[in-house]
C-alpha cells in the first residue's frame, strides 16, 4: 500500500487515536496540551518528504466535574490549546489537511482527572486568519485598522503604563499586515527594532512598553457540514 493510500485511510478513520490518561488531581490546561501534542505525534501521515499531515479535529473528553471547570475558562482555554497545537505543528513541520477544530465533551464514565482525546484528519478548505496574542489572550483582527493602546476605544487594549491610549495600529488588507506607530510617547518595536511603520510576517514580535504582542496568521476551519465540531473562532463549549 502506498503513501497516498495510507493518507486516504487516515482521512477516513473515525476517532481511532483515542487513549485515556488519569491525573491525580483535576485536569489543568498544561496536561491537556501534553496529550494533544502526543496525539499529533502518534497520528502522523507521511505523504511525502516535505508533507507530514496530522489530525486537525480533536475531541477532548473529560469527567463532568472537570468539564464544568474547564468550560468556565471559555475563550482563554480555547486560545491556549489552539496556540499550542499550532506551535507544535510549526516546530515539527507538520501540516493540517484542513482548519483546526476543538470540542470539549464530558463522559459520565470518566472520573475526575481522567482524560481521553479522540482525533481525526478532516480534509477541507483552510481560511488563514490574522490574530494578535498578548498575555494569554487572542484578538482576531478586522479588515483595516486595529488600534493597540490603553484607551477603551482601542480594539486591542493593554494594561501597560508605558503605552499611550492610542499607541499603534495594525493594518490588515486581507492578505498583508503592517504596523504603524501613532505618535506614541515611548515608541513601538517590531522584532527588536524601533519602527515608525513596518510590514508584519507571521510570528512577528511587537513590543509596547513592557508588553509583548505576537502577530500570527493561523488556520481556521471553513464552514462545513461537520456540525459535531466547533471551529475557531466559535470556542469550546
Amino acid at each position: 500500500m502506498g503513501i497516498l493510500d495510507n493518507f486516504e485511510r487516515g482521512l477516513e478513520r473515525v476517532f481511532n487515536g483515542a487513549f485515556a490518561k488519569t491525573f491525580k488531581s483535576g485536569l489543568q490546561p498544561v496536561e491537556i496540551v501534553a496529550v494533544l501534542k502526543r496525539e499529533m505525534d502518534t497520528n502522523t501521515s507521511i505523504v511525502s518528504r516535505e508533507r507530514i499531515l496530522v489530525p486537525n479535529r480533536f475531541h477532548i473528553i473529560v469527567s463532568p466535574t472537570d468539564y464544568d471547570r474547564l468550560a468556565g475558562m471559555g475563550d482563554s482555554l480555547r486560545d491556549t490549546l489552539m496556540h499550542e497545537i499550532e506551535a507544535h505543528a510549526v516546530k515539527h513541520r507538520y501540516q493540517f489537511p484542513g482548519g483546526l477544530s476543538i470540542k470539549l465533551l464530558h463522559d459520565e464514565a470518566l472520573s475526575e482527572g481522567q482524560l481521553r482525546v479522540d482525533s481525526r484528519a478532516v480534509e477541507g478548505k483552510v481560511n488563514w486568519t490574522p490574530v494578535v496574542d498578548v498575555n494569554g489572550q487572542r484578538f482576531h483582527l478586522q479588515h483595516g485598522s486595529n488600534v493597540i493602546g490603553r484607551g477603551s476605544e482601542a480594539q486591542i487594549t493593554i494594561d501597560d503604563g508605558g503605552a499611550s491610549r492610542r499607541h499603534a495600529e495594525i493594518i490588515w488588507d486581507g492578505q498583508r499586515a503592517g504596523i504603524r506607530d501613532l505618535g506614541s510617547t515611548n515608541g513601538t518595536k517590531c522584532n527588536g527594532r524601533r519602527v515608525a511603520q513596518a510590514s508584519l510576517e507571521s510570528d512577528s514580535l511587537i513590543e509596547i512598553g513592557r508588553t509583548q504582542l505576537t502577530f500570527r496568521v493561523v488556520p481556521e476551519a471553513a464552514p462545513s457540514d461537520d456540525t459535531g465540531y466547533l471551529q475557531r473562532p466559535g470556542g469550546l463549549r
